[in-house]
């Protein structure tokens, strides 16, 4: 039996107006210590979001949405958050905070994967379903 590895997830939403709490899941940030990985991807569904609000600035979205992958890889192109050790990187990303771009509460869970498991979440959690078919796209 492979080992099984603990990681901890957010989903990365966009919440285009926060006065109304509507958003669109836009993303994954899964940190697995044994593994050593902090990763996040990111998935927009432009249309979704300006179903929501047509009005947006999305150049200013992809940009915010851009930073996270970037401080999940860390070093010095991430500013000083990159120079944090992977968890507090993590637990930085994921505080909760009353902006455009949140993320849920931290869960939980086990893979043998973590890649694996990425691809999984994002499936679940961010990808639209088409005729309520998870896991396929209609892109």
């Amino acid at each position: 039996m492979p080992d099984l590895h603990t990681y901890d997830y957010a989903v990365v939403r966009v919440v285009p107006r926060v006065e109304r709490g509507e958003f669109v899941n836009a993303g994954i940030i899964l940190y697995c210590r044994s593994a050593d990985i902090l990763s996040a991807r990111i998935e927009l569904d432009e249309k979704r979001l300006l179903a929501l609000e047509p009005v947006l600035d999305l150049d200013a979205i992809n940009v915010a949405l851009a930073t996270i992958p970037a401080i999940c890889a860390g070093g010095a192109n991430a500013g000083a958050i990159g120079l944090l050790s992977p968890r507090e990187r993590f637990d930085w990303l994921v505080a909760e905070r009353s902006a455009s771009i949140q993320t849920s509460p931290v869960h939980s869970g086990r893979c043998s994967d973590p890649d694996a498991a990425m691809e999984h979440l994002l499936i679940q959690m961010v990808r639209r379903p088409v005729n309520g078919i998870v896991g396929v796209e209609d892109r």
